[in-house]
């Protein structure tokens, strides 16, 4: 941890639901021993999911004004900090009102509680509606939101996301940077995963979605960034945080590494600048998302289109 903050690192991701509560407090015992000035470096933390688990009582997860405030609470005691950088509402909640949220996470700020707020796996459409209640009421709306971002994920960010940058402004973490170890290099076509990866004792839920990636495109990709790392004597996986970083719309990447040598393997991603030939080569195996599907349809059926629609490339 000393040598990671050493060499830049300054935010640190938590949620009351990690490891039941008790990565927080990990977290805490460390922040508490480093004695870092609390002004050089951004913590946050997560509320919906309640920390109990499958014990979780109907008060004890969600986005209700009750467990806001209680799970804000118990992140303080936990990390033993005075106060949040930012502070997430995890997963929208459809059975609590938005002006109930924002209400809540206005007074957390007044109070001084936390500094931001902000979403995690929201809708563009649900960012939007919570900035127009905020600013129909003079209360404080969000400004981040962390979702899901990589070669193979690009939906939300590319496209999804782009009227709220345009209008109201959006910063953004990024989780599974890495496609939960598939742009690691180390799985192979029709090859068992290796010992120790999280795919050798996957969940059925995890599984499934590591086969969904396991698609001749997707390791065409990993292909063409074995290649490009090779070329500048890097990894895959730094190349495909480098990609990351040099996209338009990322604030901050999530690593999560597991281990120590994970973790040095990927901080100098951030020294690492992909050209615009090297950037280009592998979204043609993982192109971004166009800005109208009906494109394809329309370029298929052979008929003239009756207006341009413009592909959202990153550069």
């Amino acid at each position: 941890m000393g040598m990671a903050y050493e060499a830049g690192i300054n935010f640190f991701d938590n949620a009351e639901g990690y490891a039941l509560g008790e990565s927080e407090k990990m977290m805490g015992r460390v922040l508490k021993k480093k004695d870092w000035d609390r002004s050089s470096y951004v913590l946050s933390s997560k509320a919906y999911f309640g920390w109990r688990g499958k014990h979780n009582r109907p008060n004890q997860s969600g986005l209700s004004r009750k467990h806001l405030v209680e799970a804000c609470n118990e992140a303080l005691q936990r990390l033993q900090v005075d106060y949040l950088d930012l502070y997430f509402c995890h997963r929208p909640d459809p059975e609590v009102p938005i002006e109930e949220v924002i209400w809540t996470m206005h007074h957390l700020i007044q109070q001084g509680k936390i500094l931001y707020w902000g979403t995690s796996m929201w809708s563009g459409a649900e960012i939007m509606e919570a900035h127009r209640v905020a600013q129909q009421n003079g209360l404080i709306g969000p400004v981040v939101e962390q979702t899901q971002y990589n070669m193979f994920e690009r939906y939300k960010i590319e496209l999804e996301y782009q009227p709220v940058y345009q209008n109201v402004g959006l910063g953004t973490t990024i989780w599974s940077p890495l496609a939960a170890g598939f742009l690691t290099g180390k799985y192979a076509r029709d090859t068992p995963p290796p010992q120790g990866s999280r795919m050798a004792d996957a969940s059925d839920d995890l599984e499934e979605a590591m086969n969904r990636r396991a698609i001749e495109r997707n390791f065409r990709v990993v292909d063409e960034a074995r290649e490009i790392a090779e070329a500048h004597g890097a990894t895959i996986p730094q190349v495909a945080i480098a990609w990351l970083l040099g996209t338009e719309g990322v604030t901050a990447p999530i690593i999560g590494a597991r281990t120590f040598e994970q973790l040095e393997d990927l901080l100098p991603a951030a020294d690492l600048h992909l050209t615009l030939e090297e950037r280009e080569r592998l979204q043609t195996h993982a192109p971004p998302p166009d800005v109208y599907p009906q494109r394809m349809l329309i370029e298929q059926s052979g008929l003239p289109a009756r207006i341009s629609l413009p592909l959202n490339r990153v550069s």
